[in-house]
C-alpha cells in the first residue's frame, strides 16, 4: 500500500482473495504484561526492526547459515507506520502500525534476515525488564490475532526476582504459521525458536542480535467464516477459565427454585392477608388492623429528592435497554464480537441512541410525583451515570498518558465519543423528556388516599427485619445465582479470551432481573408488615445491591484469582469495575423499583380501606 509518512495507513479488510507472490501484511500492534492485559505499550516502544535488512546483508548472513535466498519473493516493507483504527478498536487500546517483514502468499521461507544491529544498554535494559516482566507481543495477519513472548528468564527466583545465575533470553527468530483454504488466510500462528534464543543477562556489554523469521504455508479445511474458532483452543490462552457447564446448570436451578419459592411464599401470606381483611367487619378492622394495612395512608407517600430518584429509574430503564439490546445483538451476529472493541463501541452507541428511553420514563414519573422543576430532573437523568464515567476516565487516561500506555484514548476517539454525547445522546434525553412532559399522563393512579401528616415508623425490632441485614440478603442472593458466569466474564474482560456465549448471558441476564425483582417485593413485604412506608429508597438500593457484591467480588479477582499488578492496572480495574457495578446498580435498582410499585398498587387496590 502506497503511503505518505505523516498518513495513516488504510487496513487490509479481512477475507482478501490472495493470488501466489502476493504480499501478505503482518500488522503490529502493542506488547506489555501478560498478567496486567490494560498495560499495553506501542510495539515500537522496544527496539525492534522497523525496517528491512537489504539484500547484500541478507545475502551475507545466508551464507553463514547455509539457507539458499535465490527464490524469495521480496516486497519492501516499511515499519512503523500507523494504522486506520475503528472507534472500538482505539478505546481497547489498540495501535497497530506496519510491520518489515516480508512475507507473500504461499511462499514457505525457512530463514530470512529481518535485521541485524548492536543493542546497547539502554536498549538491551528496555528488552530486560520486558521479558522479567513477562511481556507478550500481538500481531494481525487481517484481522486474525497472534501472541507470543518477547523472550524468557531461568533461575529466577519466585519472590526476589534476578538471582546470581540467573539468566535472561531474548528471541530474535519468529516462526509463522500461516494456513490458507480456498486463498484466503484462515489461520494464523507466531512461535519462538529456543535454539537462536540470545543471551543478554549482562546489559553491560553491548550485543549484537540477528533478528530473523520463516514462514510455513499450510492448507487448511478450515472454513473462512470459522476462522474465530481456533481461539478457543489455542494454548496461549490460560485454560483455567474454562466455563463448567453443570455450575451453570446449577445456577440456573438455583433460580429456578428461589423464584417459585418466593412466589408460594407471598401467595400463601398474601392470601391469608386478604382473606382477614375483606372477611372482617368495620369495627373488628379498627381492632385487628395492624401490618401493611394499616400504613395505607402512608405507602404512596413520594420520596424526598423525588428529582434524584426518577433521574435514577430512567438511567436505570436506559441501561436495561442498552443491556437488552446490546446482548441481542451480539447474540444474532449483527454486532460481531470477533471485531476488536466493537463490543464497547456498540454500547457507546446504543447507550446514546437509547436517550430517549431515559428521559421519556424518569420525566413521566417525576411528574406523576407532581414534581415541577422537569428541566432539572431531565439534565440529572442525562449526566447520572456519564458524570461518574468521565471521572473515571479522566484519572484512568492521565495515569495511562503518564506511563505512556496504549491504553491511553487518543484525542479523536476521545471527540468522537463526546461528539457522539453532545449531538446524539443528550439531545434525545431532552427529547424524550419534552415527550413526557407534554404527552405522558401525569396522574399516578394511587389505590389509596395520602394522609396529611405521615405515621411513626416503629424502630424496635429484630436484626433480622433490620435494613442492614435485608441488604445484605437483597444482594447476596441475585449474586450467588450468577457467580459463575461473573467469573467467566471477568476472565473475558480482565484477561486475553473471547466471550461467545451471548445466549447464555441473555439467559442470566433474564434471570438475574427476575430473581432481583422477586427478592425486593419479598422484602419489600416484610418492610411493609413492619409498618414502615418509607419504601422508594428502599427497593431501589434492595435491588440494585447485586452491583455492589459486584464490586466486592472485584477485589477477590483481582487479588485472588488474577495476577494483576501496579498503579496502570489497577486504576483501570478498579475504575472500570466501579463503573460496570454502578451500572448493574442502576439497572437492577430501578427494575426493582417497578416490579415493587406494581405489586404495592395491587395489594393496596384490592382491600377494604377507610
Amino acid at each position: 500500500i502506497g503511503v505518505v509518512e505523516c498518513k495513516k495507513v488504510a487496513r487490509v479488510k479481512a477475507g482478501k482473495t490472495y493470488k501466489s507472490h502476493a504480499p501478505v501484511h503482518i500488522v503490529v500492534n502493542k506488547v506489555g504484561p501478560f498478567n496486567n492485559p490494560t498495560e499495553t505499550y506501542r510495539y515500537y516502544s522496544l527496539p525492534f526492526c522497523s525496517s528491512h535488512a537489504t539484500e547484500e546483508e541478507e545475502a551475507q548472513q545466508a551464507e553463514e547459515e547455509k539457507v539458499d535466498l535465490s527464490d524469495v519473493q521480496r516486497s519492501a516493507r516499511e515499519g512503523g507506520l500507523r494504522h486506520k483504527q475503528r472507534l472500538g478498536e482505539s478505546i481497547v487500546g489498540d495501535r497497530r502500525e506496519t510491520s518489515p517483514y516480508e512475507i507473500t502468499f504461499l511462499d514457505s521461507v525457512d530463514w530470512r534476515l529481518l535485521c541485524k544491529t548492536t543493542l546497547e544498554k539502554p536498549e538491551l535494559v528496555k528488552f530486560k525488564e520486558a521479558i522479567h516482566n513477562n511481556y507478550f507481543f500481538e500481531m494481525f495477519v487481517e484481522d486474525l490475532p497472534m501472541w507470543g513472548y518477547i523472550g524468557d528468564a531461568s533461575g529466577e527466583d519466585f519472590i526476589m526476582g534476578e538471582v546470581e545465575g540467573s539468566q535472561t533470553y531474548l528471541f530474535p527468530h519468529l516462526h509463522f504459521r500461516l494456513g490458507y483454504n480456498d486463498n484466503k488466510i484462515v489461520s494464523a500462528k507466531v512461535t519462538t525458536d529456543l535454539d537462536r534464543r540470545v543471551d543478554i543477562t549482562n546489559v553491560e556489554v553491548p550485543k549484537t542480535v540477528q533478528f530473523s523469521y520463516s514462514v510455513e504455508w499450510v492448507e487448511e479445511e478450515l472454513e473462512w467464516k470459522n476462522r474465530m474458532s481456533l481461539y478457543a483452543e489455542s494454548r496461549f490462552l490460560p485454560s483455567s477459565f474454562e466455563i463448567h457447564w453443570l455450575s451453570i446448570i446449577n445456577s440456573f436451578v438455583l433460580v429456578l427454585l428461589l423464584t417459585a419459592f418466593l412466589t408460594i411464599i407471598l401467595l400463601r401470606v398474601l392470601k391469608n392477608d386478604f382473606s382477614r381483611y375483606m372477611e372482617l367487619d368495620d369495627d373488628a378492622m379498627e381492632e385487628e388492623e395492624s401490618g401493611w394495612k394499616l400504613i395505607h395512608g402512608d405507602v404512596f407517600r413520594f420520596p424526598p429528592n423525588s428529582a434524584l430518584f426518577c433521574s435514577a429509574v430512567g438511567t436505570g430503564n436506559q441501561l436495561m435497554c442498552v443491556t437488552l439490546f446490546h446482548l441481542c445483538l451480539a447474540l444474532t451476529g449483527i454486532i460481531s464480537t470477533t471485531k476488536r472493541g466493537s463490543i464497547l463501541a456498540g454500547v457507546v452507541v446504543l447507550y446514546c441512541l437509547s436517550g430517549v428511553v431515559g428521559g421519556y420514563t424518569s420525566v413521566k414519573l417525576y411528574r406523576q410525583m407532581n414534581g415541577k422543576q422537569w428541566v432539572r430532573c431531565v439534565l440529572l437523568t442525562a449526566t447520572l451515570f456519564p458524570g461518574p464515567c468521565v471521572a473515571v476516565f479522566m484519572w484512568v487516561n492521565s495515569v495511562a498518558l503518564a506511563h505512556g500506555s496504549t491504553s491511553a484514548l487518543p484525542f479523536t476517539a476521545i471527540l468522537t465519543v463526546t461528539a457522539l454525547y453532545v449531538f446524539i445522546c443528550f439531545p434525545l434525553t431532552v427529547f424524550g423528556g419534552i415527550l413526557a412532559k407534554n404527552y405522558a399522563s401525569a396522574d399516578f393512579n394511587a389505590p389509596t388516599r395520602t394522609t396529611k401528616v405521615s405515621r411513626e415508623i416503629p424502630t424496635e425490632i429484630p436484626w433480622y427485619r433490620g435494613r442492614t441485614f435485608q441488604v445484605l440478603i437483597a444482594g447476596f442472593l441475585p449474586f450467588s445465582a450468577i457467580y459463575i458466569e461473573v467469573h467467566y466474564i471477568f476472565a473475558s474482560m480482565w484477561g486475553h479470551q473471547i466471550y461467545t456465549l451471548f445466549g447464555i448471558l441473555l439467559l442470566a441476564f433474564v434471570l438475574l432481573v427476575i430473581v432481583t425483582s422477586f427478592i425486593t417485593v419479598a422484602l419489600l413485604y416484610f418492610q411493609l408488615a413492619r409498618e414502615d412506608h418509607q419504601w422508594w429508597w428502599a427497593t431501589y438500593i434492595n435491588g440494585g445491591m447485586t452491583g455492589l457484591f459486584i464490586y466486592v467480588y472485584s477485589f477477590y479477582y483481582y487479588f485472588q484469582r488474577s495476577g494483576m499488578s501496579g498503579l496502570l492496572q489497577s486504576s483501570f480495574y478498579f475504575g472500570y469495575m466501579a463503573i460496570v457495578s454502578f451500572a448493574f446498580f442502576l439497572m437492577l435498582g430501578s427494575a426493582g423499583f417497578q416490579f415493587s410499585l406494581t405489586f404495592v398498587k395491587y395489594i393496596y387496590g384490592r382491600i377494604k380501606c377507610d
